[in-house]
């Protein structure tokens, strides 16, 4: 996952990046909330780990502006302000999980996981998905551009699906493992890249826009 850490202490931020690093993230880590809110409104993350005591811009008031902004990734509170009051001034101001210092790494982890494979409940009502002139609708199970209609396999549909819930956000190999295919392992197989090539051929080929995007040593995301 890409995940961006914003935490002043050195100590502290050196130790989440490395073990964040070390499972496989790719890890922007800030000490300013003002840099976070521009790096944050600049480029898409997966989960997003703020501490609250910030020299300049303060986690609470970050999490705000983002909000505010319509960035909605997912953002987990750690911080040393652990009181009730503090974690539902937290929870109200837009965060979706709150973990209090000193914290177990592993706990952590597991949060930050769990934060990236829920879907808010909005949009697990939709029944109409959108991208550009591309239409997804759940109910009918039926994929059309343009107006054309597309053909699509039950995986094909289901990826296509899971892109089009997180439209602009980047989803990693592993992120569509788990998503689509149930899989929380590699299995070491080009299935992903497979089934991306078979989805733009139907998806992108055909039209004069492509809307599935490779992002670099991150994965892919679907925008529109």
């Amino acid at each position: 996952m890409k995940l961006l850490v914003v935490e002043d202490d050195p100590t502290t931020a050196e130790f989440i990046e490395r073990g964040l690093t070390e499972e496989g993230h790719a890890v922007d880590c800030l000490a300013s909330g003002r840099d976070a809110l521009s790096q944050a409104m600049a480029q898409p993350y997966d989960v997003m780990v703020i501490d609250r005591m910030l020299p300049d811009l303060d986690g609470l008031s970050l999490i705000k502006a983002l909000r505010a902004a319509k960035v909605s990734t997912p953002a987990l509170f750690l911080t040393a302000m652990g009181g009730t009051d503090d974690r539902i001034e937290g929870l109200r101001a837009g965060g979706d999980d709150y973990l209090t210092k000193p914290f177990a790494f592993g706990e952590l982890s597991a949060r930050i996981a769990a934060l990236a494979r829920r879907l808010p409940l909005a949009e697990e009502a939709e029944t109409t998905l959108r991208a550009g002139d591309l239409e997804m609708d759940l109910v009918r199970r039926t994929v059309t551009r343009g107006g054309q209609t597309i053909d699509l396999l039950p995986r094909e549909f289901a990826l296509l699906e899971h892109l089009l819930r997180r439209k602009g956000r980047v989803q990693t190999r592993t992120m569509l493992l788990e998503g689509v295919w149930n899989l929380h392992f590699d299995p070491q197989t080009n299935v992903v890249e497979t089934h991306i090539s078979r989805l733009r051929a139907k998806v992108d080929k055909p039209f004069q826009r492509d809307l599935i995007v490779t992002v670099r040593g991150a994965g892919y995301r679907i925008d529109g």
